[in-house]
């Protein structure tokens, strides 16, 4: 365990709010390697709140939080800054400076500075001391991507950079890409690709049609690698790696709506997943039916 001294303190992880864990990413895959960690070594590292009305805010040690809740550990040594909303948000963003956020992390803590905390643009790229051109491409990205694709990011089903690839996408178009990425499994390169091929195409119709083929059809390869030779994957292969990813998915999913409750969400983002979660029971319970049917079909050939 993290040995105390004059900064730190213990605290219970059961009052320790969340609300600033709508700017970041929280892996389950990373939240496994902190707790693996965890139960090895301890506690290292402090994590860093800050104190409101309401108690006490983390503002750095998300994984730490869920990993040691997983453990059913009740206190974590903790450092409390005292600062206010907007300065934790900044400070937020300090403590990343050497691992850095992700663009859409970025983008997000710019969103909440200047619409949340009605911080201009101007006072935003003073105090991240960057450029104004900065913050408002970071707020032009976050702003021109679709909410739901913005919930597969938080969900894990699509990687940070790939979303802002398919940020490029005007937005009717967003949510089909980002199926194709989240089905095929694409790479940051490959999304980058189906995105230009996308745009290429000036009929919206023909880019919706285009990103309808790509859901099911062939892999997408550069035009400038010849494609290799391969056999043709038949029904059973396709049956095949639809269960193993809807098995790897439901998995990933269960453990972070385990782990972080839709109450430490901003009211909008939780209502947003609510409804979301609302309209995949119908579908799971669905595909549970056709799971029991063919299953007793089978049985009794």
């Amino acid at each position: 365990m993290h040995e105390l001294h004059a900064a730190t303190r213990m605290v219970e992880i059961a009052a320790l709010g969340e609300r600033l864990s709508a700017l970041r990413l929280c892996e389950a895959e990373a939240i496994s390697a902190v707790r693996r960690s965890l139960e090895r070594y301890g506690q290292l590292a402090a994590v860093t709140l800050f104190s409101e009305r309401d108690g006490l805010q983390i503002i750095d040690g998300f994984k730490r939080v869920h990993a040691a809740r997983a453990l059913g550990w009740a206190t974590l040594v903790a450092r409390i800054d005292d600062v206010g909303a907007v300065d934790a948000k900044l400070r937020l963003r300090e403590l990343h400076d050497r691992r850095g956020l992700t663009e859409l992390e970025e983008a997000w803590l710019v969103r909440s500075l200047y619409r949340e905390d009605r911080l201009p643009q101007p006072e935003i790229a003073r105090r991240m001391q960057r450029h104004r051109s900065w913050v408002w491409r970071r707020l032009m990205l976050v702003e021109a991507l679709d909410p739901l694709v913005q919930t597969d990011v938080r969900l894990g089903l699509i990687a940070a950079r790939a979303a802002v690839a398919v940020s490029r996408l005007p937005r009717g178009n967003q949510q089909a890409a980002s199926a194709v990425v989240v089905r095929r499994g694409l790479t940051f390169r490959q999304t980058e690709s189906l995105v230009d091929d996308a745009l290429g195409l000036t009929d919206p119709a023909a880019r919706e049609a285009l990103l309808v083929h790509r859901l099911d059809g062939p892999a997408i390869t550069p035009p400038s690698v010849p494609r290799p030779s391969r056999a043709v994957r038949g029904e059973a292969d396709w049956i095949s790696g639809d269960i193993v990813r809807v098995r790897d998915i439901a998995a990933r999913l269960e453990a972070r709506l385990l782990a972080t409750p839709l109450e430490v969400f901003a009211p909008a983002a939780a209502e947003l997943l609510r409804d979301e979660l609302a309209r995949l029971s119908p579908v799971l319970r669905a595909l549970d039916g056709v799971i029991a049917a063919v299953t007793r079909q089978a049985e009794a050939a």
